[in-house]
Parts: C-alpha cells; sequence; structure tokens
C-alpha cells in the first residue's frame, strides 16, 4: 500500500496542465476586444499594429492568423470556421514561433553595395569533422555548414603522394583526407539551399603550378558559367551580394612564379624586404605552432601584379603556362605580406583585395591601428583566424573583429559553445542569408577623412527592455526524468547583451522549482552604446544542488532584429539545433 501511494504521488509531480496567460497578455486581449470575451478580426489588427509595431499587416493577415490557431486548437472534423479568438487562443497565438516570431525572417537589409560592405558567414577548415589534429577529413561538414548559411568555404589543398592530383586535409597533422574534386562538388550541389547570395571558396594552397593547372580545370568544369571571374587582373571594387547571386568567388594568393616574379623586381630596385619591428603580432610565437600553422598565422597581402596574358590562355593550356589559368580565376586576391603592418592595411584606390589576421593578431594590432584596420575594411576584405592553438577546434568572441569592419570572422562550425552560439545568432539576421549589412558608422567618412575610432568610450545611444514571462515545451522534447529523477525541474533563465565591451552584461531570473511551465514575469533593461552590434543573449538552465546546472536550451539574437512587442521566441540545442517544442514568451521595448 505503502509504495503505491509513492506510485501515486510521483504521477502527480508529473501531471501537466496549460499555463494561465500572463498578465500582460490578458491586459492586452481586455484592452484591445472592449472587454469582451472574444477578439475579433480588425481588434486583432489594431493589437498588431499598435502593440507588435507590425508593418504592412493587412486585415487579410489577421484572418489568416484566427483560422490558423482556430484549425489548431479546435481538432474536430466537422470544423465550421471562427472568426474570433478568446482569451486562450490569443495566448497560444502570442506563443506561437510560427506565427508570431521574435525576428525579421526575410532578408531586409540592401544587397547592392560592394561584398566589403557586409559581415560574410566564414567558416574555418570547413572540411574538418572535429578537432584540428586527428579528426578525419570530409564533405560532410561543408554540407552542413552551406545549409546552415554559411557563405565562405575555406580549403587546405595539398598534392596527393603520387603529386598527381590534389587532396583537402589539415597540413603536417594526421587528419585523414578527402578529394578536393568531392568537396567542390559538395560544394556545387548544396552552396544555395539556405541562401541565394554568393558562395566564396578560400584555398590554402600548397601545389604545384601543374596542380594549380588541375584545379583550375576542376573549378571551370565543377561550376561553369557560375564561377564568377573578374574580367581584369584586379578588382578596383567589389561586386555587390546582389550582382553574385548564385555565383561562386575563388579566394586565395596568386600562383608562386607570379610573386618571385616580382620579388626579383624588387630586389633588382633595391627594395628588398624589411625586418619589421611588428612582425610578431601578425600571428603567435611559432614554437608551439606546426610549420602549416605558423604560415597560416601570417598575414595574407595581395600583391595584385600586372600579368600580361596571352588570348591563347582562354583555351587553358596547362602545360604551357599553368599559373595564368589559375590566376583568371581568382576573384579575391590574398597574398603575403611585403612590409609592416601600417603598410599592410594601406588603401589602393584601384585595386581591393583580402588580408588575413590571426584572432591574437587582430587584438594586438587594434590597439594602435585601430582606425586604419576601420578605413582598410570599407574597401578591403579582412579575414581573422582561430590561432592555432585552438587544436579542439574552439573559437573567440567575434566582436573585436565586427567592430573594426572585418568581414570574414571565420569560425569552426563544428567547434561547438558560446562562441558559436553567437555566430549563429547573427547570422540568423537579415533572413538568415549569410550577409549581413555593415552598420553605416563603420563605413562613413568624416569631412577630415576620419573614421570611426573603436576605441572611443561612446555615450547609451538606445535601451533595449525584455520581460521574460514563460517556458514552454520542455515536457515534450526532453524525458520526464532528463533533468531529475523524481520531480519536475528547476529552470531559471539567464538574459544578458553581447556586444562591444561596455555593453557586455548577464543577468538572470528567480529560479522556478518544481513545474515543467516555469513562469517568471521578471523585466530587465539594457543600456547600449553600440546597438548595432548588440546580441541578446538567452539561455535556460535547470538548476542542480549537487552538480553542474543542467543545459535546457539557449538563443542569440541580434538586437537590431528583434521585433517589439510580446513575442515567442524558439530555442536551440548545443549544436544550435531549433528544438521542436521548447520556446520562452518575452517582450521586447526600446525605450
Amino acid at each position: 500500500m505503502g509504495s503505491y501511494r509513492v506510485c501515486v504521488c510521483f504521477t502527480r509531480k508529473f501531471r501537466l496542465t496549460e499555463a494561465e496567460p500572463p498578465e500582460d497578455v490578458k491586459a492586452a486581449f481586455k484592452k484591445y476586444s472592449g472587454g469582451g470575451a472574444h477578439l475579433t478580426a480588425e481588434q486583432l489588427l489594431r493589437f498588431l499594429v499598435e502593440e507588435q509595431k507590425e508593418e504592412g499587416v493587412k486585415i487579410e493577415d489577421a484572418e489568416a492568423i484566427i483560422e490558423q490557431i482556430s484549425q489548431k486548437r479546435h481538432h474536430v472534423t466537422n470544423f465550421v470556421r471562427r472568426h474570433s479568438l478568446a482569451l486562450e487562443e490569443f495566448h497560444h497565438f502570442l506563443f506561437s514561433v510560427e506565427l508570431n516570431p521574435t525576428t525579421i525572417l526575410k532578408v531586409h537589409h540592401d544587397m547592392t553595395a560592394p561584398l566589403s560592405h557586409y559581415y560574410i558567414y566564414t567558416g574555418h577548415n570547413s572540411y574538418l569533422t572535429g578537432n584540428q589534429l586527428t579528426s578525419d577529413c570530409s564533405d560532410v561538414p561543408i554540407i552542413k555548414a552551406l545549409e546552415k548559411g554559411v557563405r565562405v568555404i575555406e580549403l587546405d589543398i595539398w598534392p596527393n603522394s603520387s603529386k598527381d592530383d590534389v587532396l583537402v586535409l589539415h597540413g603536417r597533422t594526421v587528419t585523414s583526407p578527402v578529394e578536393l574534386i568531392r568537396c567542390l562538388k559538395a560544394i556545387k550541389e548544396h552552396a544555395f539551399s539556405a541562401s541565394p547570395y554568393p558562395v566564396v571558396i578560400t584555398l590554402e594552397d600548397h601545389l604545384t603550378p601543374d596542380l594549380q593547372a588541375k584545379v583550375a580545370q576542376m573549378l571551370t568544369q565543377t561550376f561553369g558559367d557560375t564561377l564568377f571571374c573578374p574580367e581584369s587582373d584586379c578588382l578596383k571594387e567589389f561586386p555587390s551580394p546582389e550582382d553574385l547571386k548564385y555565383k561562386f568567388l575563388i579566394s586565395t594568393k596568386p600562383p608562386k612564379e607570379y610573386l618571385e616574379a616580382e620579388s626579383i623586381k624588387d630586389k633588382q630596385n633595391g627594395s628588398q624586404r624589411e625586418k619589421d619591428s611588428d612582425d610578431d603580432v601578425w600571428g603567435q610565437e611559432p614554437s608551439s605552432l606546426t610549420a602549416d600553422q605558423a604560415e597560416k598565422e601570417e598575414i595574407n597581402l595581395d600583391k595584385c601584379e600586372s600579368d600580361q596574358v596571352n588570348e591563347d590562355d582562354d583555351e587553358f593550356d596547362q602545360k604551357a603556362r599553368p599559373p595564368p589559368a589559375y590566376k583568371r580565376l581568382i576573384a579575391i586576391h590574398a597574398g603575403k605580406p611585403k612590409g609592416g603592418l601600417t603598410e599592410a592595411l594601406k588603401v589602393d584606390p584601384d585595386k581591393v583585395r583580402r588580408l588575413s589576421l590571426s584572432e591574437q593578431a587582430l587584438e594586438k594590432t587594434a590597439e594602435t591601428l585601430g582606425k586604419d584596420i576601420v578605413r582598410f575594411t570599407q574597401r578591403n576584405i579582412l579575414r581573422i583566424y582561430p590561432k592555432g592553438t585552438r587544436f579542439n577546434s574552439s573559437n573567440y568572441k567575434p566582436f573585436v573583429g565586427w567592430m573594426h569592419g572585418a568581414q570574414m570572422v571565420a569560425f569552426n562550425m563544428q567547434g561547438y559553445g558560446r562562441s558559436l552560439w553567437l555566430m549563429q545568432g547573427w547570422f540568423r539576421g537579415n533572413g538568415g542569408c549569410g550577409y549581413v549589412k555593415k552598420p553605416e558608422f563603420l563605413m562613413n567618412v568624416g569631412p577630415n577623412n576620419e573614421v570611426f575610432d573603436p576605441r572611443l568610450n561612446l555615450p547609451v545611444k538606445r535601451t533595449l527592455k525584455v520581460i521574460v514571462y514563460m517556458g514552454d515545451g520542455w515536457h515534450l522534447d526532453f524525458k520526464q526524468t532528463h533533468f531529475d529523477m523524481y520531480s519536475p525541474p528547476d529552470f531559471y533563465t539567464r538574459v544578458g547583451i553581447a556586444g562591444v565591451p561596455a555593453d557586455a552584461v548577464m543577468k538572470k531570473t528567480k529560479k522556478k522549482e518544481d513545474t515543467w511551465l516555469p513562469i517568471w514575469n521578471e523585466e530587465f533593461t539594457f543600456p547600449l552604446t553600440v546597438p548595432e552590434l548588440a546580441i541578446l543573449r538567452i539561455e535556460v538552465h535547470e538548476y542542480d544542488m549537487s552538480e553542474k546546472d543542467d543545459f535546457a536550451g539557449q538563443t542569440c539574437l541580434p538586437v537590431s532584429e528583434l521585433r517589439p512587442g510580446i513575442r515567442a521566441v524558439a530555442l536551440y540545442n548545443q549544436k544550435g539545433e531549433m528544438f521542436k517544442s521548447v520556446k520562452l514568451l518575452m517582450r521586447f521595448e526600446f525605450l
């Protein structure tokens, strides 16, 4: 009999009822229904316009919402269409991720500016399945990245053992290789599954001229007319994402024989390469790196040397002159440095190029040359990549790069963690198309040629008010015993801002004990000095007295994309995949 009672108690503990709408929801319903029991389409439309600040919404949209909610809530075969919502149905609408999303779901930025005006969703060593030293190389992580909207894929290309084919692998490690052609075919097939905007393939090239010619052939045969080839040796300005829809761009350094020819010319002119005192800031101490990583820690600086190409080169005559065929496919030039960083960051009015810096090289450079970096990124592309010691494929904070206008902040997409959550959240912006327009302050040039100074302490520009009402869906996506064996979970929410240092903060709600339907009703305000680069961080955890608190969901949302009003907030797992049911009900308001 005693054990029977325990069983009954256990069952009662896990019994679930639908939560009551928060007081704010009840108040809104009462206000817009005029105190009535139902909300008509006209009244719902008023609510959408006045409270949710929806633009361009029409009566037909309100009617469609009512119909969809009614169909979801009333599963009867002889369903009679309803023309209004009761309070519970209104609450259900507000808690619907599909019908009442948190952010703008379509492309809404101007896509006609040059590529240098955008942050671009960028992968690092995109072919690795795990860590940087021993994991397999494969086309699978490339496909996954493209399906999530990543627009820059990095491939390290090396000769095979017989020097007659090209492999993709992380050089001088024990990563098992994958054939380049397989990676290229995967890119071609999956490039535009998430976005129509251009895919950039960055090649870390360790090939002989003959194999470069083979790569040129592979690229042209795989991508054909979709491969963007510049008409001139170096672009004067990058095309726009709109102009490059469904196109592929190659970014790498020009073939070695051209660089060597330039080097000989320089020596003849008496301009020997100087040993610059800033050399050590371009990367980390070489002693901690493999030779390959040490090479990647250097800046890539394009020389965009002039080269007269015969018309016969259109035939891709690899045997006669292999490099021109390969070189002409390079849309975004990169290369090795000449002189110091000050020289490297000089803007050429007639040429655009790509420059690469390691994460810690950027931090050190930003201390003294912050404005030079901003000026450089207004026309040219800056790529930041993880330091070579991140063997476990971890990532770094992206904001130093973004604050300085760096377009390609390259991340290990297989390195799960909070930094990657931020990156995934940032590129949910602008409809998830992989291109986010940089803020105007990073593109502006003043009357005296001055640009934004990232080191300035700025005044508060905007204040975000957030209310965390409640959460739901864990009982559907998790086993009853996932969080606690004998009782419902004790959830709390962490909410805060990631962004420039002055704006970064995290706060948290009280924990709600023994409930699958936590109701917090807590309000937070966040003063923002650079709202354009702020990300709202939301994490839910389950309190555990004896061990580490359990993870229960997260999301990161660009503050500039937040839609005001009462919103349903979808939560994601640690890999960045959306839960089927777990969500929060929150309110956003800009003061």
